[in-house]
């Protein structure tokens, strides 16, 4: 074997046992790699959505098994996000010569009352489903909002000669809104309001439940029938869900520079290098900080009148006085001689009061009655702090 192929095949070896030393890792991070591809790959891809009454949602609450079924009846089916493109999609329509119906859902009240308008004049058929209060008064038709569907009601029957209410028969709109106007059919709790009302010889039609379109109550009774006659009755069908966009027509509110005066751009600066200012002199007057060695010691004084401040701050009289009460105890048992324990021991001072009527030769019902006084107002206390003062002096003073 020559030198050279010898290096080549330590080089070899080297890279191997380099592998197998390390071969769970690479495993590993192999492994990641893919995981992470196949992230991203799926992300990128094109997700159904998850609006309310969407044709590209499949979930409970959105509506592509009504839109693939009329279109699978020669309906042509566009969903459109903005109200430029509802408008052009309309007139699009009319110049192919196949009429047109637009079903909006503004489930928020983003349009406003022009734009409804227009929508209607624009369309052989409009579509309103579960529109707000101000979307019927934006309209301008005779329709009105008048109560919900009651709970107990399940199932709701035509009840009216609409050719599509009566072909679809009895359908279940689980919950929804009633509405009043020149046609009304399924009717629920009393008569003259119903979920489905006509207006503009049928060119308006207000459908106050989406369970009615929705993937999850489409198959249940006439849900279905009364969708594709309402829906498919033209030739191509925009199916119109406003969004935040169709607000664009509205005037931003002012900002915070637009609503201030016109001299607060001189005076503002000023105002700045004034607290600018302050600030630096008083901060070079509070001057370093100090630092005190813990623990800090505080004299017996201050504490007392800090309390006393405290009291008198609360207006707590009855504590201020049992405080009174108690030094003056512990004050006169130690004068007596009777001992300072006494004095802490003997919250009623009876001990100390009987010597101290002993002392004075006075009696020590009259001593104890001093001790025990209690104040009501401040005034009292001031008064009977006079008192104990009093009877220590006599006490010291014999």
């Amino acid at each position: 074997m020559t030198p050279t192929a010898g290096v080549l095949v330590a080089v070899r070896r080297r890279r191997t046992g380099w592998i197998r030393r390390h071969r769970a890792g690479v495993l590993f991070g192999v492994a990641m790699a893919l995981a992470l591809a196949v992230i991203l790959i799926l992300q990128s891809t094109q997700r159904a959505d998850s609006q309310e009454l969407s044709i590209r949602n499949p979930g409970p609450e959105g509506a592509r098994a009504a839109a693939q079924i009329l279109a699978g009846q020669g309906v042509s089916v566009e969903q459109t996000a903005s109200f430029g493109e509802t408008v052009a999609a309309a007139r699009a329509a009319a110049g192919r010569g196949s009429g047109s119906t637009v079903l909006v859902y503004d489930q928020r009240g983003f349009l406003a009352p022009e734009r409804l308008r227009r929508l209607l004049a624009e369309t052989d058929r409009l579509v309103v489903v579960s529109p707000r209060l101000a979307t019927l008064a934006g309209l301008g038709s005779t329709v009105r909002q008048a109560g919900v569907v009651p709970g107990s009601e399940q199932t709701l029957q035509p009840g009216c000669d609409v050719a599509d209410a009566r072909a679809a028969g009895d359908i279940s709109a689980d919950g929804g809104f009633l509405y009043t106007g020149a046609t009304v059919c399924y009717g629920a709790g009393g008569s003259g309001r119903g979920v489905y009302a006509a207006a503009e010889n049928g060119k308006l039609v207000v459908l106050g439940s989406t369970a009615v379109i929705s993937n999850r109550f489409l198959a249940a009774d006439g849900n279905a029938a009364l969708t594709l006659r309402t829906l498919g009755s033209q030739a191509h069908l925009v199916w119109y869900l406003p969004g935040p966009g169709d607000l664009g027509s509205s005037p931003a509110p002012k900002s915070l520079a637009e609503l201030a005066p016109a001299w607060s751009a001189f005076v503002a600066p000023w105002l700045i290098v004034v607290a600018l200012f302050a600030v630096l002199w008083r901060g070079r007057r509070l001057g370093p900080l100090v630092f005190e060695p813990l623990p800090v010691v505080v004299k017996s004084a201050e504490t007392a009148e800090g309390r006393a401040r405290l009291y008198h701050e609360a207006h707590d009289v009855a504590r201020a006085a049992d405080s009174l009460r108690a030094g003056t105890l512990v004050r006169l048992a130690s004068a007596l001689r009777v001992g300072t324990a006494a004095g802490f021991a003997d919250l009623s001072g009876s001990d100390v009061a009987a010597a101290a009527a002993r002392h004075l030769d006075r009696s020590a019902a009259e001593i104890q009655q001093i001790l025990q006084h209690r104040p009501a107002t401040e005034a009292q206390l001031v008064r009977w702090a006079q008192d104990l003062v009093r009877l220590e002096k006599e006490v010291k003073a014999r």
